[in-house]
């Protein structure tokens, strides 16, 4: 796989020019990021501190002196005719994903400046034009190479996953793929089994989500093997994902390519990164997903189904579940908050990023306190957090102000526990038959009883001694 990940930096790599997605065409631009005559780039020393910072975290060797170079090549939205890269003295080389089942080498790592956008309107075949917008063109980019270690596509999607965790983690790239700051091309090939040499690659490029990532090549493997199967030979080349018809296309024949004819980018010196740069980077890496997943595991006892939902599945879970853990919440019963009520929330709202929930860590735990402590019920709490949702209101005004306490008197709570033994007549004789599953609906109708407000603990012990003494 080839991930192509945007720095997030707020000016472009070789000159002043914004960054920011989604301005007018055109507007982000100046004479050296169109390629102008006599234009000459600088590089941005924040792009190579958060280039080193990717390269670090995945367990690469950053190479003391990297060297750019110019890829020659002619598409209408790269004006120089030339995109400035690194080839063969990369930024890093080296590294690894681990991914528990599989490890998946790097390569490599290198910065490259992005291209400009080609925007097509109308058919091909009929009066299809292209705008050009180059407000991409000059956008701060590093390129991680993997080694052909993957051998099925959902270890693929999984394999772009972690890398898209491990980069927003360190603040180098937003992971936001439909705009396009980070982008996969994955190679594919198939053999024979028993085959040691690997087979003729194809390309898919521009994958820009892990579905879509896991569906092209499951697609693009069964293409290739009906192909050798009926006697065909494999192309090399690139191919496109089509989203709508689930298939490949065929985009240009790699045996075709023309040499890039790359050499040093004589605009630019040698990058020199000394150990001492190198070790002020690594110092200031912040902790990552897979190291804080295991500590979750073993300082909060989390099973690692739990752990992985909070640090992997919902974007800033494990930071919110930190907070709520340090304003007092059992760190048990603030996870099943977030995989249960904060969840349900977020998927009725079509989001999966904790920035959208609207109620606060710690006043969630003092939900959860005052739940873990009897003073209102796990049903009632329910319909608290829902109002807090919605007005914002804290927990605790929500229950004094509307009666909403725990009702755990056993004066009041026995004559509904006799209510409800003197209606449910059934229930009661076939636990006394034998049939002891039923006394948690007898429970249930306690609680129904009570408008949710009973303590279940009282009741439950009630109605057991209730229908084991032969009252």
């Amino acid at each position: 796989m080839e991930i192509h990940a945007q720095l997030l930096t707020t000016t472009k790599i070789f000159c002043g020019c914004a960054t920011a997605f989604g301005a007018p065409p055109n507007t982000h631009v100046c004479p050296v990021c169109l390629g102008l005559p006599g234009a000459l780039p600088v590089l941005n020393r924040h792009a190579v501190d958060l280039a080193v910072r990717a390269s670090l975290a995945l367990g690469c060797t950053i190479q003391p002196r990297s060297i750019f170079a110019r890829k020659n090549y002619f598409y209408p939205d790269l004006p120089k005719g030339y995109q400035i890269s690194q080839y063969e003295r990369p930024l890093a080389t080296g590294g690894v994903v681990d991914l528990g089942h599989v490890r998946v080498g790097i390569t490599r790592v290198h910065m490259e400046e992005d291209a400009g956008k080609s925007l097509h309107h109308g058919q091909p075949d009929s009066d299809r034009t292209t705008a050009l917008d180059f407000n991409r063109s000059g956008v701060p980019l590093i390129e991680i190479v993997t080694e052909p270690d993957l051998r099925s596509a959902a270890d693929a999607a999984e394999c772009f996953s972690r890398l898209r965790e491990v980069l927003v983690a360190l603040g180098a790239n937003d992971g936001n793929m439909e705009e396009g700051s980070l982008r996969c091309d994955a190679n594919v090939s198939v053999r024979p089994a028993g085959e040691t040499r690997l087979g003729t690659k194809t390309e898919v490029k521009n994958v820009n989500s892990f579905r879509y990532l896991q569906k092209a090549l499951e697609f693009e493997i069964e293409r290739q093997i009906d192909v050798l199967d009926s006697g065909g030979r494999v192309r090399q080349e690139t191919r496109l994902w089509d989203s709508d018809t689930g298939e490949t296309t065929s985009m240009r024949s790699k045996e075709e390519a023309h040499d890039y004819r790359y050499f040093p980018e004589p605009d630019l010196p040698p990058l020199d990164v000394d150990a001492a740069w190198v070790e002020t980077i690594r110092q200031s890496l912040p902790e990552l997903p897979e190291a804080r997943k295991q500590r979750f595991i073993a300082a909060h006892g989390l099973s690692e189904y739990d752990a992985d939902l909070l640090v992997r599945l919902i974007a800033g879970g494990a930071d919110y579940f930190e907070a709520l853990i340090a304003a007092g919440a059992p760190a048990k019963a603030a996870s099943n908050w977030m995989q249960g009520e904060i969840r349900r929330r977020l998927k009725e709202a079509g989001a999966d990023d904790m920035a959208r929930v609207p109620v606060p860590a710690d006043a969630l735990a003092e939900l959860i306190v005052m739940t873990d402590r009897s003073v209102v019920s796990s049903t009632v709490a329910k319909d608290v957090f829902d109002r807090m949702w919605t007005t914002g209101r804290r927990a605790r005004e929500i229950v004094e102000a509307e009666g909403l306490g725990q009702v755990a008197d056993e004066s009041a709570l026995a004559a509904i526990v006799d209510a409800v033994t003197s209606a449910q007549t059934d229930a009661v004789t076939q636990y006394r038959a034998g049939r002891t599953n039923v006394l948690g609906f007898l429970v249930g109708q306690a609680m129904k009883a009570s408008g949710g407000k009973a303590d279940p603990k009282t009741v439950t012990r009630l109605l057991k001694a209730r229908l084991d003494g032969g009252a």
